[in-house]
């Protein structure tokens, strides 16, 4: 790592960094899939590590709000981390991160930051905890028919445009955001990047298809943005619908978009990659086993300011709690540390007082967002509660009411 140097790049380097990106997760760089990602890319908040002229080295961070519970809050969206094949374990990639939280904390910048890992094993090592998970659902279409009596409202579907689309999909998704935990704000160019759609990413599918439910009063509740790969032989009955985010205001709304996408002609399967633990659906089939789910991880979030990132969130109750945290790659944070929240905000402040639970930061990550609970981390031993009754209280008032998730990869 010595020959190594670290520092942010400017737009004319960006070319030579994506296909440094690029090349490291074994694709080939397009010019257009480049000039995309730079249009949400944020130079002075890239680290590149440079061997001589060639790049080896990438990382980067957005500047997104994530809604935690209590509501949105600025939070460092980790993107873009790559070590070229020839400088792999030569700390590149801990150095990286070492950079990035630090300079988070020492800027007094955000004090969360959240990713999508590539790989499971990664990031753990650097104190980011598995927050959320995902559901991958799967079933035949056949199987997947509504209750009957299932209320779909009075509304209808509409199939528009992407143009037509989009202002009802971005109108649907903010109703929404402020209050969904997990997901993220989207201004214009994160729209332009959601629905960015190569032939290349289609993978023998058809473009994206936009589907409005739409009230009799002309307001939109719902949106359902999918695409439809055709059988590949009519005798094999595989054609199927992938959907790439559904969304909707009320439940009837919401049924109605999944009650469509259930009954389109000659399709023959369902699939949606991202979606809820808690998916409302499954309760809404005649046969919930008509849903098929698997769970994958999503979100893992790191506390890069402790203090800061316990006071940011509010809490499903009251709660005063002593946490004794241990952080090696992030020295700052270790020690004891007294919250006091509730439904209205919380503080965070060090102190002497004698601790109630002892975790490490890792572990107040995964909890971070409610979907991980205090309890289950004890049960895997990787929480202590040192005071009778406190691990009860504090896994009481880090849940949420729902699974938090984000239905983008970012």
């Amino acid at each position: 790592m010595a020959d190594v140097v670290f520092r942010p790049i400017d737009r004319t380097e960006f070319p030579a960094f994506h296909r440094a990106l690029i090349e490291a997760f074994g694709e080939d760089p397009t010019d257009r899939g480049r000039d995309q990602d730079l249009r949400v890319f944020e130079p002075e908040r890239s680290l590149a590590g440079f061997d001589g002229d060639q790049v080896v080295a990438t990382a980067s961070i957005y500047s997104r709000n994530m809604t935690l519970p209590g509501g949105p809050k600025p939070v460092a969206g980790v993107t873009v981390v790559s070590v070229a094949p020839t400088h792999r374990r030569r700390g590149l990639l801990t150095e990286m991160m070492r950079r990035q939280l630090t300079g988070l904390h020492e800027g007094q910048l955000e004090p969360v930051a959240a990713l999508w890992a590539a790989e499971g094993p990664i990031y753990g090592r650097f104190g980011y905890g598995l927050a959320a998970n995902r559901a991958v659902l799967t079933g035949s279409t056949d199987a997947l028919r509504l209750t009957p009596g299932t209320d779909l409202g009075t509304g209808r579907i509409r199939l528009v445009t992407a143009e037509q689309a989009r202002p009802h999909l971005a109108e649907v998704y903010e109703q929404i955001r402020p209050t969904q935990v997990g997901w993220l704000d989207r201004r214009d160019r994160w729209w332009d990047n959601r629905l960015y759609d190569p032939e290349a990413d289609r993978d023998g599918a058809t473009a994206f298809r936009f589907a409005l439910s739409t009230e009799e009063d002309g307001r939109v509740t719902g949106y359902a943005i999918y695409r439809l790969r055709p059988s590949s032989d009519v005798r094999r009955k595989d054609a199927e619908v992938i959907v790439n985010e559904i969304a909707a205001t009320n439940p009837k709304a919401y049924a109605s978009l999944w009650s469509f996408l259930a009954n389109l002609d000659l399709i023959n399967a369902m699939r949606k990659r991202i979606a809820p633990l808690d998916e409302p659906l499954r309760h809404q089939l005649l046969d919930p086993r008509g849903l098929r789910i698997e769970v994958l991880d999503s979100l893992w979030v790191r506390l890069a300011d402790v203090g800061r990132a316990l006071a940011d969130r509010t809490y499903s109750a009251d709660l005063d709690t002593v946490f004794e945290v241990a952080d090696e790659f992030c020295p700052w944070n270790a020690g004891r540390w007294r919250l006091r929240g509730g439904a209205d905000g919380a503080s965070c402040a060090r102190t002497r007082d004698a601790a109630d639970l002892a975790l490490s930061s890792t572990d107040l990550g995964a909890a971070y967002l409610g979907g991980t609970r205090l309890a289950t981390l004890a049960q895997a031993g990787r929480v202590v509660e040192l005071r009778p009754g406190a691990l009860a209280a504090a896994t009481r008032a880090f849940a949420g009411d729902r699974e938090p998730w984000c239905p983008e990869i970012f």
